[in-house]
């Protein structure tokens, strides 16, 4: 008999977050399925998925209908709790500096390179911002001897700042 994967949603992340969230990704563990797979099955990417799934990305009736049918929820609920009524509270998800330790270290790079980071857009770019609204992320394995390297890839568009 196989046991029913359940999620808190009293804790963080997902102690703001609809109720119907905790179902996603219990209904996600009890079928044994990754982001990618139900990517592949809604046509977005896998990231943009588990952005909406942990309330960062809104998806569209079509998008929580297919999510629905991939997951075995009824659409109805799932449209009920993250339709055209709710909108994400991007950001804020959990404490500032994060205590995850992935969530960390993404967090320390930023301190520790992000000036670097800023320096050299500027010297390529111009005076502007890289786009999180319209980015692309990625993650990716790299095989290396010394161990296997995670590879992040933010895509950003450039965003100029105006002059008036």
């Amino acid at each position: 008999m196989s046991q029913a994967a359940t999620v808190s949603s009293n804790n963080l992340p997902y102690a703001d977050l609809p109720p119907i969230v905790a179902a996603l990704f219990e209904a996600k563990a009890k079928k044994g399925l990754s982001f990618e797979a139900i990517s592949k099955a809604i046509g977005r990417d896998e990231i943009w998925v588990a952005a909406a799934f942990y309330g960062q990305a809104k998806m569209s009736p079509e998008e929580l209908e297919a999510v629905a049918k991939v997951l075995d929820l009824p659409t109805a609920s799932v449209q009920s709790e993250l339709g055209s009524h709710w909108w994400p509270n991007r950001g804020g998800l959990g404490p500032m500096p994060p205590t995850d330790p992935v969530l960390y270290r993404l967090y320390e790079s930023v301190l520790v390179y992000g000036h670097a980071i800023k320096a050299v857009v500027h010297e390529k770019f111009g005076d502007g911002i890289m786009s999180m609204i319209d980015c692309k992320v990625n993650v990716t394995r790299k095989p290396d001897p010394k161990g296997d390297r995670v590879v992040l890839t933010f895509d950003g568009k450039f965003l100029p700042y105006a002059k008036w």
